[in-house]
């Protein structure tokens, strides 16, 4: 496995692991109107402003690209891995790239968890620092941690 730097080339692999990880994974825990506005959300207009940021990279294994992640500045602001990817480190292999990049310039990676998430995040070393909700339409509720997390420089 390799993390690298994400090219707008690479915007369609991209969708495909957020748009697979939200569809099979989210339903799980969320109503379909969480699910759709993290589709939504996850548009490859975003996806290329990520890109375009330069603080996005793809997790390859083999000739796949298995995960993604992204940061801005101190925060993190995603980390998806393909489902057949999941349970064999890709999501922390991409937590270590990301938070070797935050340290670089922060003491502190923050990062707003997904319900499914939170628990990687406390196997990580990440606190609850806070509770978000997020109202969405016909009266749903996104609920999620804040979260952060101490880094060594």
């Amino acid at each position: 496995m390799r993390y690298v730097a994400a090219t707008p080339d690479m915007v369609n692999e991209i969708y495909n692991v957020l748009h697979t990880s939200i569809k099979t994974v989210y339903p799980k825990y969320y109503p379909k109107e969480v699910v759709d506005f993290f589709c939504r959300h996850h548009s490859k207009e975003h996806i290329l402003d990520g890109i375009a940021s330069g603080n996005m990279g793809v997790l390859i294994d083999g000739n796949v690209v298995a995960g993604t992640g992204c940061f801005d500045r101190g925060h993190i602001t995603g980390v998806y891995v393909l489902p057949a990817h999941q349970n064999r480190g890709c999501g922390s292999c991409i937590m270590d790239c990301l938070e070797r990049e935050i340290a670089k310039k922060h003491g502190i990676a923050a990062l707003e968890a997904s319900l499914p998430a939170a628990c990687l995040y406390e196997h990580r070393g990440y606190k609850t620092v806070g509770h978000g909700i997020y109202e969405l339409e016909n009266d749903v509720k996104l609920v999620y941690e804040i979260m952060e997390k101490k880094l060594k420089g």
